[in-house]
């Protein structure tokens, strides 16, 4: 029996630090679009958010992108989400990147937790680059650069009750594709 609780304990002392090392991921992600721009004042002025600290995105004219995150209402965490995108035209490479979409109102936030979310086609984003600020859809027409995290800058609006921010985190991705990114959600 004291065997199976040193066991225990050690393997809950292994499991401490990557815990810790989850939470940071949230919280250094939600500090870099705090600190980029506009998207700042959309923390004071939503009703929610959800973040997601690394999408992967790849292809060769069909692509796909993938990634986890977490549901916030009024600073509260109170659900997690998953994203996945599947495109389709001109494309080549592969990078990684930050998303977040924030909510403006209780109506934007139960449509998006309500179940199965998708963004359509026609669904924009904007990227936070260092200097300038573009406008790219989240499901293609974009080339994803970033001066980095540090650097960033950005402009945006709610289009919808929704508005969304990328930061690219790395790689290079050639694009001119159509698709959309569909989303999960599981309260806590």
């Amino acid at each position: 029996m004291t065997r199976i609780k040193h066991s225990f304990l050690v393997l809950l002392l292994l499991a401490f630090p990557f815990a810790s090392a989850w939470a940071d991921e949230y919280t250094e992600t939600i500090s870099v679009f705090k600190g980029a721009g506009e998207s700042a004042s959309f923390f004071n002025n939503s009703y929610g958010f959800a973040v997601f600290p690394s999408i992967g995105k790849g292809g060769i004219g069909i692509g796909g992108a993938h990634g986890k995150g977490r549901v916030y209402k009024q600073g509260t965490h109170v659900g997690n989400t998953s994203m996945t995108q599947v495109t389709i035209g001109l494309q080549l490479g592969g990078q990684a990147f930050s998303q977040i979409i924030f909510f403006e109102d209780q109506r934007a936030f139960d449509e998006f937790t309500g179940g199965n979310f998708e963004f359509g086609a026609q669904a924009t984003a904007v990227a936070i680059t260092a200097g300038a600020s573009a406008a790219a859809t989240t499901t293609g027409d974009s080339a994803g650069t970033s001066g980095g995290k540090r650097d960033a800058s950005t402009v945006g609006s709610y289009h919808k009750g929704m508005a969304t921010f990328t930061v690219a985190k790395g790689g290079l991705m050639f694009e001119a594709s159509l698709g959309g990114q569909k989303f999960s959600y599981t309260p806590l």
